[in-house]
C-alpha cells in the first residue's frame, strides 16, 4: 500500500498538526506532505518548517469572495495533491464547493460532543449549559457546518470550578490523541464515507462514532 499523503489545515498554534505529525514516524502509514494556513504567522507553520514539511499561506484578500478565496485556496491545494485533508483548526468555513471536490477526502476536529454545540466558543456554552460532559469530534466535512458524519469522539468531565481555559487543555489533550488515530485509519485504508456515514472496518458507525466495547 502506497503511503497516504496528508494535508494539514491551520489557522494558528498548531498543537494538533503537532500531534499528527509526532506520529507520522517512518514505518507510518501517512506522510504530512504540507500544512497551509490562513494566516502567515500560524505558529503551526512554524512547527512545518523546524519538521522539513512545505508550508504555505493563503491569505484572505478582505475584498474577495469565499469563492474566490477557496478557488485560491483549492490551487494550493491541487499543487500537494492530498489524499487526506485535515482540517485542524482551520478558523474559515468552506465553500461547498470546494467541501464536494474533497467530501470523504476531509475531516475536521470540533472540540465539542457533536451535535452539541457547534460552531464557536464551545467550551464557554458547555460550561454555561451546566454540562457535565464536554469532549472533542472527528468527523468528515460535508457542505453543512459541523454536521458531517462523526468518526471518533473523546469526552471530558466538566466541573463545577472549570473555566474556559481549563476545560480547553483538557479537551486538547484529548484532540491530540484521536486525531492522529482516525488519520492511521483513514491511511490504512479501514475508514471511508458511504452513503452520508462514516464506516470502519466495512461497518457503518453510529450517530457518536465509534465507540470500543
Amino acid at each position: 500500500m502506497s503511503v497516504c499523503r496528508v494535508l494539514v489545515l491551520i489557522s494558528g498554534n498548531g498543537s494538533n498538526l503537532q500531534a499528527i505529525m509526532d506520529q507520522a514516524l517512518p514505518k507510518a502509514p501517512y506522510q504530512v506532505v504540507g500544512v497551509i494556513s490562513n494566516k502567515a504567522d500560524a505558529y503551526g507553520l512554524v512547527r512545518a518548517r523546524a519538521a522539513g514539511i512545505a508550508s504555505h499561506y493563503v491569505m484572505v484578500n478582505p475584498e474577495e469572495s469565499r469563492a474566490d478565496y477557496d478557488l485560491r485556496l483549492s490551487e494550493a491545494i491541487e499543487q500537494l495533491q492530498p489524499d487526506l485533508i485535515v482540517l485542524a483548526g482551520f478558523m474559515r468555513i468552506l465553500s461547498d464547493e470546494l467541501v464536494k471536490a474533497y467530501q470523504g477526502r476531509m475531516i475536521n476536529i470540533h472540540p465539542s460532543l457533536l451535535p452539541k454545540f457547534t460552531g464557536l466558543h464551545t467550551h464557554q456554552r458547555a460550561i454555561e449549559a451546566g454540562e457535565q460532559e464536554h469532549g472533542a469530534s472527528v468527523h468528515f466535512v460535508t457542505p453543512t457546518l459541523d454536521a458531517g458524519p462523526v468518526i471518533l469522539q473523546a469526552k471530558v468531565p466538566v466541573f463545577d470550578d472549570d473555566t474556559v481555559e481549563l476545560l480547553a487543555e483538557r479537551v486538547h489533550e484529548q484532540e491530540h490523541a484521536i486525531l492522529p488515530l482516525v488519520v492511521k485509519w483513514f491511511a490504512e485504508g479501514r475508514l471511508k464515507m458511504l452513503d452520508g456515514k462514516a464506516w470502519l472496518d466495512n461497518q457503518p458507525l453510529g450517530a457518536a462514532g465509534y465507540a470500543a466495547d
